[in-house]
């Protein structure tokens, strides 16, 4: 019998890289991983997640070798971990033309690109997809990406996320403040394309920037894209309860997950906002087969696979404590300048008595960043529905164990388990992805702080 409750939202969490989150299992010889620089793994991917309903796939990114692990990114390079890396935006138009209704999310890293070109190609790719994309706000943590970019250092945590509040400002200006909605006329007989007196430079005089300009997009179908965050630390919490749409959530039990969650719809609320404009989504690996048995079996082989250095060279690098001692070093970890959801993560690792590091480089739960599933359908539809219910989260992000067949088998074995309990979609809603996710309009809603800077609010 149906169960009617929460929808809940599923997404491949992907990055454009032969090895993402278990590192080696590009090994395995079903594995189609190593074909990530070809179209035409990228448009299987998408089809596959469109015929499964999935609201989106989403695309992590980072901006520099991973090279904490003894110092070098040797691991990081011979056992592919997180690398190589090509830029995710390029694949996104052939992923959408290839589909209909499948959104995509990108991550995108302030710290090094200019608001004003930032803004330009988020506006165009809203285009390309018609009103499907999203962005993930990520302010860097990597040295190495710095050091690539001729800085001597990262900027300290807390000061990234002074900028991008800023960085936020200026892009709200472009997207909503440049162009009024009816400034694009087309009107062929006049060979009048859009009005001067409808499209205004907007400026901006801050610490971090300065920008006198005219948004070089005209309005897409959503202007600001829908917006992800991932902050785990307060001042990343603050920055996702003021900003974010949707906030992914990892490294924590459910009852500590909950308490995060109202935690920050409780800021956003003190910030303005309607706390039902935010979705929650957590990080999951599902090994599912028809009964318990063939999943365990399944998780046993695929583990084979798994990558013990390169799994070292991925934590060390997430989380800028070098694990390649082989113990875990609860000051030296906690002062740690990587992820924080990710040390937070390894420090909860620590407290269930976790003593070796290789114990966090295993195929399974024990690193602490995610919900890992292995079972038969019903069995993993129990323990996601007691996710969305424990943690009230919105829903899931799919990590990769071994394409495309994980999302072959979800789609085949979980989507009709969790459809008859009531709880997932049997059609898309038409519209953009901000209207597919939230059943409202195209643009953030008016409790939103991009709304302020529509031409009427932002020249009132």
């Amino acid at each position: 019998m149906a169960r009617p409750g929460k929808e809940i939202s599923i997404n491949a969490f992907y990055a454009n890289t032969p090895g993402q989150n278990w590192i080696g299992l590009w090994s395995h010889p079903r594995s189609t991983a190593t074909q990530y620089n070809r179209l035409d793994f990228w448009i299987e991917v998408a089809q596959l997640a469109e015929r499964g309903l999935f609201d989106s796939i989403f695309f992590a990114d980072t901006s520099g070798v991973y090279d904490v692990y003894e110092g070098t990114p040797r691991a990081a390079i011979e056992r592919a971990a997180m690398f190589p890396m090509n830029d995710p935006t390029l694949l996104i138009p052939t992923m959408a033309h290839a589909t209909r209704h499948l959104s995509f999310g990108v991550t995108g890293n302030l710290s090094y690109e200019p608001p004003y070109n930032l803004a330009r190609k988020f506006s165009t790719l809203d285009h390309l997809t018609d009103g499907r994309i999203s962005w993930n706000i990520v302010t860097g943590f990597q040295e190495s990406a710095a050091r690539a970019r001729g800085m001597p250092r990262q900027r300290d945590h807390d000061e990234r996320y002074d900028m991008a509040d800023e960085y936020m400002q200026v892009v709200y200006k472009l997207w909503e403040g440049s162009w009024e909605d009816d400034a694009v006329v087309r009107d062929r007989e006049r060979r009048l394309y859009a009005r001067g007196d409808k499209v205004h430079e907007v400026t901006h005089e801050g610490p971090n920037f300065r920008m006198s300009a005219v948004h070089m997009s005209e309005p897409s179908p959503q202007r600001t894209p829908v917006l992800y965050q991932a902050g785990g630390s307060p001042r990343g919490r603050a920055f996702a309860a003021r900003h974010a749409e949707c906030v992914f959530v990892s490294g924590l039990p459910k009852e500590k997950t909950a308490e995060r969650v109202r935690a920050i719809r409780q800021q956003a609320q003190a910030e303005g906002r309607d706390p039902a404009d935010i979705r929650f989504i957590m990080l999951a690996t599902v090994i599912v087969a028809p009964t318990q048995a063939e999943a365990h079996d399944k998780h046993e082989e695929l583990a084979r696979y798994v990558d013990v250095e390169g799994m070292l060279a991925l934590y060390s690098g997430l989380s800028g404590f070098d694990f390649s001692q082989n113990t875990f070093e609860a000051a030296k970890l906690a002062e740690a300048r990587g992820v924080r959801t990710v040390i937070e993560g390894f420090s909860s690792a620590n407290a269930r008595r976790v003593s070796r590091s290789v114990d966090i480089a295993n195929f399974g739960p024990q690193g602490g960043r995610e919900c890992f599933l292995v079972g038969s359908p019903t069995q993993v539809a129990d323990e996601m529905e007691a996710w969305i219910a424990e943690a009230e989260i919105d829903g899931f992000n799919l990590q990769r164990s071994g394409e495309p067949q994980h999302i072959a088998d979800f789609v085949e074995l979980v989507v009709p388990e969790l459809q008859n309990r009531g709880l997932y979609k049997h059609a898309y809603r038409e519209g953009t992805f901000r209207q597919k996710l939230f059943g409202k309009g195209d643009r953030v809603p008016s409790s939103h702080p991009g709304a302020r800077y529509r031409h009427r609010a932002h020249s009132a």
